[in-house]
């Protein structure tokens, strides 16, 4: 824990325990002021904290986000598969705030706020004598503006998550707290996360996190930002525990598993999917294509009424994958098994959201008509297309920095997936932006969706799955 200017910054860099995990987006440590008695600091040295006065915290979600790219929001970026995950997301609770709430001492008043729509902040967040920001970098400009307010008001502000992980000193300017990384030693022992905090919003679907990392560490992740250890899983009853709470506050929730590759282990998934089975609750996840190895598992899987699995394909071209990965060549080695893996999956009555990033180096101006036939040809039930993103702190970003790719420097707003923010290699700006524009208007047309999805009913028909199908039918638009 080091001290700057008067303000604090905490990390992990030398193994913090902050007894308690705080996925993706609120890390680490927390200020002595509303830290549980017994923190690890350092090399595995305890020192106390006291929980101190009772104070108003506050935990502040920013809103989704907004591409800036004017063209593709007038060719309507509300296109099903485009922003339709991003709309999802925007409208999911903050779990790593809602797990920071549940480490924080019970003397302390908490309440749990959302960013309004143009990034401002709600009036009562200014009540509070704590304020902690959780943002993503294509809205830390925003948060950094919010938290400037606060701070003017005599409120008190830590901001933590991806961005400022890797950029502490910039946040710096912004808060009197940076909390970076994440707390590694305690991740099998993490509390319920405070869902209790969002009884009064109307969330219809919930995330709930059972596993973290992924072992194919791709480039591009900003999961790898601080997800820098090996792959882990939560004891499956430490996940159901979770869900029992989210279903105590509200009924037949819609599950959201916010991991990165949820089936890496097969036989713990089948364990996860034989005590989700009895709930009868529906749910998605993110996992990669070998999930389609087991059949087993995606019985079970079934059976738990898993209905989208969102799987990162990247290219349906094999040479544009060579090298994605930092340690292995998991993708390039598995991309001849891609149509052969998605049916299977369909087949089980389970949904594939296929994901594709335009302009990796392997691409040419032919990648968006390839992307266009391999997702009719699959057929893939919903498709996510982005554009290549350089994250801060990946080794994406460093690499298109070293070869001075990067056209304009610590635009974090530009950070949408969506936007243009580096010279592709083998194809200009302008031509990326233009296939993107193209894609869009022919993927998401109506044709094409129907074209795509009437096969995956129309197999669960032929397989006389009638209420299967009726089911399938009803939460589609729900995922």
């Amino acid at each position: 824990m080091a001290n700057r200017a008067g303000l604090v910054v905490l990390c992990d860099r030398g193994g913090v325990n902050a007894r308690g995990l705080l996925p993706n987006r609120m890390e680490g440590d927390f200020p002595r002021l509303v830290c549980h008695p017994c923190c690890v600091v350092g090399n595995g040295h305890y020192v106390d904290v006291v929980g101190g006065i009772p104070m108003k915290i506050g935990f502040l979600a920013m809103s989704g986000i907004r591409a800036h790219d004017q063209k593709l929001l007038k060719l309507g970026l509300t296109l099903p598969g485009v922003v339709e995950r991003s709309q999802v997301v925007a409208t999911l609770p903050s779990l790593g705030l809602l797990y920071l709430a549940a480490v924080t001492p019970p003397e302390h008043e908490l309440h749990y706020f959302e960013a309004e729509a143009d990034g401002s902040e709600p009036a009562s967040v200014y009540t509070r004598d704590l304020v902690a920001i959780s943002t993503f970098s294509a809205q830390v400009f925003e948060a950094y503006a919010i938290a400037d307010r606060l701070r003017r008001a005599g409120v008190r502000v830590a901001m933590g998550g991806l961005h400022v992980s890797v950029q502490p000193e910039e946040a710096l300017a912004h808060a009197d707290y940076v909390i970076v990384g994440e707390g590694e030693n305690v991740w099998p022992a993490v509390p319920v996360p405070r869902y209790d905090l969002l009884a009064d919003r109307p969330y219809n679907r919930f995330t709930v996190q059972t596993s973290r990392g992924c072992p194919w560490r791709c480039d591009f992740c900003a999961s790898n930002v601080m997800l820098r250890q090996k792959y882990r899983k939560r004891p499956v009853a430490d996940v159901i525990r979770d869900i029992h709470e989210i279903s105590r506050l509200r009924k037949r929730p819609f599950l959201e598993f916010a991991d990165d590759n949820t089936f890496v282990e097969k036989e713990w998934g089948k364990e996860l999917c034989r005590q989700l089975a009895p709930l009868r609750l529906k749910w998605f996840t993110e996992t990669d294509i070998s999930v389609a190895d087991d059949p087993e598992l995606l019985q079970w899987m079934r059976r738990a009424r898993c209905r989208q699995v969102l799987i990162g394909l990247e290219s349906p071209e094999r040479s544009a994958l060579d090298g994605l990965e930092m340690k292995t060549n998991f993708k390039a080695r598995r991309w001849d098994t891609y149509f052969d893996a998605i049916r299977e999956i369909q087949d089980h009555g389970i949904t594939v959201n296929g994901c594709f990033i335009l302009g990796l180096d392997g691409h040419t101006p032919e990648i968006f008509q390839e992307v266009l036939d391999f997702a009719q040809r699959a057929p893939l039930y919903d498709v996510q297309i982005t554009i290549l993103t350089p994250f801060p702190g990946t080794p994406l970003y460093d690499r298109l920095c070293r070869e001075g790719r990067i056209l304009q420097h610590e635009r974090w707003d530009l950070c949408t997936l969506f936007d243009v923010n580096y010279q592709p290699k083998n194809m200009s700006v302008e031509q990326l932006r233009e296939g993107l524009y193209w894609l869009t208007e022919r993927l998401y047309s109506e044709d094409c969706l129907l074209r795509r999805r009437r096969p995956f009913f129309e197999n669960l028909w032929r397989r006389h799955d009638s209420a299967f199908f009726e089911e399938a039918q009803e939460v589609a638009l729900a995922v």
